[in-house]
């Protein structure tokens, strides 16, 4: 099993497991844009993750900034306009992290609960009397396999030295779908950042100090043990 010592790491020395083992959230951003096509590119690995009955049921916003060298001088910042609307210019003297806010492009991620509904009401999959609503769920599975789209994002782009950082939309998610013209019955997940990171950008913040705890305390074999 992974973690014992007398046991090989599975994939040690592969890709998947070097990203995993690197990746760090990024906080503090250089402004240079990203290549065009990088964002889309890693959507559509990002996608390919988990979903309950393939349901598919999440789309994204993404915001780039308007390259100055690309013939967007003058063009709306839609970057710019996301933190306008959620971290306005006078609460931004407090904040913690403003090299964040140079990040030349976000992905807001968002989920249709009700298309999972719609799934579980077909005939292939009644058996499992999760198509009378969300209430009918036990665990939310928009938010496990929104989740899952995450995690593929965040290593992906670990794999290709960018930054990234997911942060949740919390009270500003209506004014955020608003904003973004986001139909009706779509819940926000949240946003990625992504970017090329600045020196140090990439660091643990104050509350991974503590560390993980070792393996030993969280995996139970069988049955959950007493320690």
């Amino acid at each position: 099993m992974a973690g014992d010592p007398a046991q090989p790491e599975p994939g040690r020395d592969g890709a998947v497991s070097a990203a995993v083992k690197s990746r760090r959230m990024c906080r503090d951003f250089l402004p240079d844009p990203l290549a065009a096509g990088t964002v889309d590119g890693l959507l559509d690995l990002a996608r390919r993750a988990p979903s309950a009955g393939f349901t598919q049921g999440l789309a994204f916003v993404t915001l780039e900034r308007p390259s100055a060298g690309g013939g967007g001088d003058g063009a709306p910042d839609p970057v710019a306009a996301y933190w306008d609307l959620t971290l306005p210019a006078p609460r931004r003297s407090e904040f913690a992290w403003p090299g964040l806010l140079a990040a030349p492009a976000l992905v807001t991620l968002w989920v249709r609960p009700q298309a999972w509904v719609e799934r579980y009401a077909r005939a292939d999959k009644t058996r499992a009397q999760l198509g009378g609503g969300e209430e009918a769920w036990p665990v939310p599975y928009w938010w496990v396999d929104a989740g899952a789209v995450v995690q593929n994002l965040l290593l992906l782009a670990e794999a290709d030295e960018l930054g990234a950082l997911f942060f949740g939309m919390f009270e500003h998610e209506p004014a955020v779908a608003a904003h973004l013209a986001v139909p009706a019955g779509w819940r926000g997940v949240g946003t990625v950042a992504l970017g090329r990171p600045a020196p140090g950008g990439r660091r643990p913040s104050r509350s991974a100090r503590a560390g993980r705890p070792p393996l030993a305390e969280q995996r139970h074999r069988g049955r959950w043990a007493a320690r």
